[in-house]
């Protein structure tokens, strides 16, 4: 900045007056070297500081994004100091309980939490040998999820959903209900909204006051009226509280992100904003290696106690599961869960599609000593018997229900059982994994016991038309 005071600080240089202003950037010339995403205070005419964040940083220039964007600010009067960190975030066990906004800042009008440690919210790369295999099983209490799709601690599970699908409800009832088998150790709920409306924030407050749950439960709330740049700041605060309570204070932490497409609409409106060339459908070339630095943050370590399982969330433009998004975020992550519009259409809740959705992780957290020996054999049973289902219905769109054979009308039958009994459940129903199996071999047995082909005699003998009784 050629014509531009700079005054030198202790904390930081100051630069008074700017180049440019487009929409919530800045650009500052021929400053000092400064970081990729260190922290700014920005200064209007007025006195209001406002907090901002370097976005590109180069000889030539600097690029800021204002948080709270740049209204009332002007080229020859705004004043920019640069800290020399990035954003740090004070966490504490005690932030449990509580709302945040995006940027970590109590939104609940309580006073702001005394932190144990500061962090940088943006982390620190994980080497891949100290990584613990995921193994232990969580108790979501949704069949659908415990039985065929089962999530892991330590694992990344994503829920592939649609614009007026309940993916919110769904999210706020596993926030509620998630548990460790066993009662191992401590159990706690990191949960980021993302671009959401002001009533969908008082859903989940709500929801987890009413529940008694909330002690348990940090909320990060970005709504649709705050800056772009806070969501991109909110997966990184939640993420970084989670660190501390996993890594430090020896708990199991479930964090839920909801929702990453509006997390990926930002980076991709900043990314326009920055003059940068687009890829796949307008979005920036580094969304996968940006999406890769949330969903690695999490895992478990060699030598600690605790764990972070995440549960992103992201809705998909048009119902297309070949988008950039969601396939990108399928890449990444160890599965996911899909969501079907035909199935909430016939009020299915929740409408987690049978077939698309898998669990890679699911293998080494079921069975004996963990769930029950039964389960690896029964959810693949499941599996196959449904996909056989979807073949038989759309033989009977095409022939007629009518001209099916005997044993299609029982697939038929089953079909019908396992959507309406295994997969459908109350918003607010808890199931204990040993009632979600007992479902199973209920609706199984709709079926002739020969047709069961992945399940050993054993268990059909133990389990197979006795658990109706048993209930």
């Amino acid at each position: 900045m050629s014509e531009s005071d700079t005054v030198q600080l202790s904390s930081g240089r100051e630069y008074v007056g700017i180049d440019e202003i487009d929409g919530p950037l800045i650009f500052i010339r021929k400053t000092h070297p400064v970081g990729y995403r260190e922290l700014v205070e920005c200064t209007d005419s007025s006195g209001a500081v406002r907090l901002g964040m370097v976005l590109d940083t180069s000889e030539d220039v600097v690029v800021v994004q204002v948080f709270s964007g740049t209204a009332s600010m002007t080229l020859p009067s705004t004043r920019v100091r640069f800290l020399g960190e990035p954003h740090r975030l004070d966490v504490s066990r005690s932030m449990l309980g509580r709302v945040f906004n995006g940027l970590g800042e109590p939104a609940d009008g309580g006073p702001a939490p005394v932190g144990d440690a500061r962090e940088d919210v943006n982390g620190r790369p994980i080497n891949p040998t100290a990584r613990e295999y995921p193994r232990d099983f969580i108790q979501t209490g949704i069949s659908a999820i415990d039985g065929m799709n089962t999530l892991i601690r330590g694992q990344k599970l994503p829920i592939f959903s649609g614009s007026g699908l309940p993916h919110n409800e769904l999210a706020a009832q596993i926030a509620r209900q998630a548990k460790i088998q066993g009662g191992k150790s401590d159990f706690a709920v990191v949960f980021a909204a993302m671009g959401v409306k002001h009533d969908v924030a008082r859903y989940f407050i709500s929801s987890f006051e009413e529940s008694g749950s909330l002690e348990n439960v940090a909320l990060f709330l970005s709504l649709a009226d705050d800056p772009s740049i806070e969501r991109l700041i909110t997966p990184r605060s939640a993420l970084t509280l989670a660190e501390h309570l996993a890594f430090r204070e020896d708990m199991h932490v479930l964090v839920i992100m909801t929702d990453m497409s509006n997390y990926c609409e930002s980076l991709r409106e900043i990314s326009t904003l920055r003059g940068e060339i687009p890829s796949r459908k307008g979005y920036p070339g580094y969304l996968y290696s940006d999406l890769a630095e949330i969903y690695e943050r999490s895992g478990m370590l060699k030598g600690f106690k605790g764990s972070i399982t995440q549960l992103p969330i992201l809705t998909m433009p048009n119902d297309d599961i070949s988008h950039p998004i969601p396939d990108l975020s399928g890449y990444i992550t160890e599965g996911q869960i899909v969501f079907e519009r035909e199935m909430h259409g016939r009020g299915i809740y929740p409408p987690v599609a049978g077939l698309p959705s898998l669990s890679r992780l699911m293998k080494d957290g079921i069975g004996e000593g963990m769930t029950r020996a039964d389960h690896p054999h029964l959810a693949s049973q499941l599996f196959a018997a449904y996909s056989y289902v979807k073949d038989v219905r759309n033989l009977a769109s095409v022939i007629g229900e009518e001209e099916l054979t005997p044993l299609d009308r029982q697939y038929m039958e089953f079909g019908e059982a396992f959507e309406k009994h295994f997969v459908t459940q109350g918003s607010d129903e808890d199931r204990p994994i040993e009632h979600t199996l007992d479902l199973g071999w209920e609706v199984l047995s709709k079926l002739p016991a020969e047709e069961l082909h992945r399940v050993t005699e054993e268990e059909i003998d133990e389990y197979y038309g006795r658990t109706a009784e048993k209930r």
